[in-house]
C-alpha cells in the first residue's frame, strides 16, 4: 500500500494502517523534531501527532504528499507542545530548516538560524507589531483570529501585517519566489 492508500485506510478506522504510517514516517519526523525539541519531548509529540492523524484522517484531502501532510500535523503539535510549556521561541530552528536543507547538518542549521536572525531584524525591534505578528503566526502557529484577539486588532489588520512580514522576510532572505503562507487560516 502506498501512503495515500494508508491514509485512506486510517480514515476508515484501520489501526494497522496507522501503525504502518508510523513505522514509515516516525523516524524522519523524529529526526526533524530533534532539531527543535528537547530529546525527552520528541516521543510525546510524535504520539500526539499520530493521535491527531488518527482523528483527522477522515477529513484529509491530500493535495500533495502524505509526508507533507504528516509533517504539517507534527509541526503544529510541536508548536502546541512548546506553547503549553512557554517555549514557543524554540521553534525557530524548525522555520530555518523548512527551507529544504537537511536538518541534521549542524553547519547548515547554524547558517539557517543566522540568516533567519538577520532577516528578523528587518521586521523591527522585538515587540513591534510586525515582529509580534510574525511570532504569533509563524512561531507559535496561531490562527489569524487568535492573533487578532491577542493583539486587539481586526483580522484584516493581521492579514495585512502578515503580508508585509512575508515581503520583508523575502527581501531580507533574498528570495524571489513566494514564501510559504502559514498564517492564512
Amino acid at each position: 500500500m502506498d501512503d495515500d492508500e494508508l491514509v485512506a485506510a486510517v480514515a476508515r478506522g484501520d489501526d494497522t494502517a496507522l501503525r504502518e504510517l508510523f513505522a514509515r514516517h516516525a523516524p524522519w519526523l523524529a529526526a526533524r523534531l530533534r532539531a527543535v525539541l528537547p530529546a525527552a519531548d520528541v516521543e510525546d509529540v510524535l504520539q500526539e501527532s499520530f493521535l491527531a492523524v488518527w482523528r483527522g484522517a477522515a477529513g484529509c484531502r491530500l493535495d500533495g504528499s502524505a509526508g507533507g501532510w504528516l509533517w504539517g500535523i507534527t509541526r503544529r503539535q510541536a508548536a502546541l507542545w512548546l506553547r503549553r510549556r512557554g517555549q514557543a521561541e524554540l521553534l525557530l530552528p524548525a522555520l530555518a530548516a523548512a527551507d529544504g536543507r537537511h536538518p541534521g547538518d549542524p553547519a547548515e542549521a547554524a547558517l539557517s538560524r543566522a540568516e533567519l536572525a538577520g532577516a528578523l531584524q528587518a521586521l523591527g525591534p522585538e515587540g513591534s507589531p510586525q515582529r509580534e505578528t510574525w511570532r504569533l503566526l509563524y512561531v507559535e502557529d496561531r490562527t489569524v483570529a487568535e492573533v487578532a484577539e491577542l493583539m486587539g486588532v481586526p483580522e484584516g489588520t493581521v492579514k495585512s501585517r502578515a503580508h508585509r512580514v512575508r515581503q520583508l522576510m523575502r527581501a531580507a532572505l533574498g528570495h524571489r519566489g513566494p514564501l510559504r503562507d502559514g498564517g492564512g487560516r
